[in-house]
């Protein structure tokens, strides 16, 4: 018998709004902040252009503002990405959000809690031995691969260090695509 997959499943991580920022409210001292509708605030000074993504406290409905642009010239500006930021395109919103340096220079960090699900193949675990299944994410939502495996196999995470063959650590978390191999249960 080959040990070779003769199944590839392919599962995706899939983001279902954008994620609560981990970020402490300067009135209520909450530390959860939403994007909303996600609206841009941009202000010209002369030929410089600030632009600021603004946020909502979820506790208090304070407005704060994260920084994407300070002091820039107006001719560095794409034309397509300045007109973005004038009518709150949408994935604008989301890719500002989910750029890691933007989260850095304005210090908070993404809770994905409830905001990401995981789409399978409606084939089961009734095929043959071994199951290779490749994941795949659309958006960086970091998750560790023996919580994602067990949810998406409906196995016990026991079970999944048990009889999962994976290139990377399961316990520790990812946002990057891997593949795994499902083994038989023995």
């Amino acid at each position: 018998m080959s040990s070779q997959p003769h199944t590839v499943l392919p599962w995706v991580v899939r983001r279902t709004r954008l994620p609560l920022l981990s970020l402490r409210c300067a009135v209520c001292r909450s530390e959860s902040a939403s994007t909303g509708e996600g609206r841009f605030r941009v202000n010209a000074n002369g030929k410089l252009l600030d632009v600021w993504l603004l946020v909502r406290c979820v506790s208090c409905d304070r407005t704060s503002k994260l920084t994407v642009h300070e002091r820039t010239p107006v001719g560095s500006f794409d034309p397509a990405e300045l007109h973005g930021y004038r009518v709150n395109d949408p994935q604008l919103v989301a890719s500002r959000l989910l750029d890691p340096l933007l989260a850095r220079r304005n210090r908070f960090t993404l809770d994905w809690t409830g905001a990401w699900r995981l789409d399978t193949p409606s084939a089961g675990l009734d095929a043959a031995w071994p199951i290779q299944v490749e994941v795949v994410f659309e958006d960086p939502v970091p998750v560790r691969p023996d919580r994602l495996i067990a949810r998406g196999l409906g196995l016990s995470r026991n079970e999944v260090l048990r009889r999962i063959k994976c290139d990377i650590p399961l316990r520790r978390p990812t946002s990057a695509g891997f593949t795994f191999t499902v083994m038989a249960d023995n």
